[in-house]
């Protein structure tokens, strides 16, 4: 006899978790939605999931709770504060796809196992485009049983890798998001270069496609450069968060990271300036504000 499928609740609804929802639903899983604003849930009944009324009855049933929210705090008001992990049933599975301090997330680890939920920590790569089409990058820390065990319920949403125990997910993603800072800026400034030196900056982008520049960074986010359309895949606000956790583990680990320094010292001037909520490409706006009077020289 077949085994039934899980049961899934997911905890976070916005530009990441929604596109996932609808991932797990069109593999078959019956998901339980909760999202702090209700309309964000309540958007995914007609994919056919079940909205609850609390983050609590979401996970009540749950074999595997997901969690997709905004930061630490975000993920701890959910859990412990709410009553969340109280709710979850022994043996259930807890996969936080947050992007959270990595001291955090063993915290978390540590408190769940008490109540008899493991948890693991997979954070994702990939932004809204790969949750939409199922191509996330999925940097899971935890039990290599557990993560075994979770796999295929992981498949419709991307490629899984187990990078090691509780919080080596998190890690991973601030690594990951080291690179994706320091290539946006890359590429960033090498637009400006370019239209300063007289070259069209979206035949540049053609030109260098398939040689050693390419890149995922350069392909999206030099897109969205060249269309100067920065609506928010991932928000500024949420890539100097990262870079600043990654300045916390640098620190701790007595590392010197000139690059990251450098690009997330340009993020706190970007978020600064009230562009908290414009999407981390739109870096370029704040190297172009740097050169704006060579700029401004060029098209004279």
């Amino acid at each position: 006899m077949t085994q039934p499928l899980p049961k899934i609740a997911f905890l976070g609804t916005g530009l990441m978790g929604a596109p996932m929802v609808r991932r797990l639903l069109g593999a078959g899983y019956p998901v339980t939605v909760w999202n702090r604003a209700a309309e964000k849930a309540r958007a995914l009944v007609a994919a056919g999931a079940e909205q609850a009324g609390s983050p609590a009855e979401a996970v009540a049933k749950a074999d595997i709770a997901f969690t997709m929210l905004s930061d630490g705090a975000a993920v701890a008001d959910v859990l412990f504060a709410q009553g969340t992990a109280e709710a979850l049933r022994p043996g259930s599975v807890l996969i936080d796809t947050s992007s959270i301090a990595p001291d955090v997330a063993r915290d978390h680890a540590a408190r769940l196992e008490e109540l008899g939920v493991t948890q693991i920590d997979c954070p994702v790569s990939g932004g809204t485009a790969g949750a939409e089409s199922g191509t996330l990058a999925l940097m899971a820390g935890g039990p290599k049983e557990t993560i075994a065990r979770i796999a295929p319920v992981l498949e419709p949403l991307g490629r899984m890798t187990h990078v090691g125990p509780a919080g080596a997910g998190q890690v991973c993603k601030l690594a990951n998001q080291q690179i994706v800072a320091i290539t946006i800026g890359a590429v960033a400034e090498a637009m400006i270069l370019v239209r300063a030196g007289g070259a069209d900056p979206a035949r540049f982008r053609d030109a260098i496609r398939g040689g050693f520049a390419e890149s995922r960074i350069l392909e999206l986010h030099g897109a969205r450069m060249i269309a100067r359309d920065f609506t928010p895949g991932g928000p500024s606000r949420l890539q100097l968060k990262d870079l600043r956790g990654v300045e916390t583990l640098a620190n701790a680990n007595h590392l010197e990271l000139p690059l990251t320094d450098t690009v997330r010292a340009a993020y706190e001037a970007f978020v600064a300036a009230g562009n908290g909520d414009v999407d981390h490409s739109g870096l370029l706006l704040h190297l172009e504000t740097l050169n704006s009077a060579s700029l401004l020289e060029e098209r004279s």
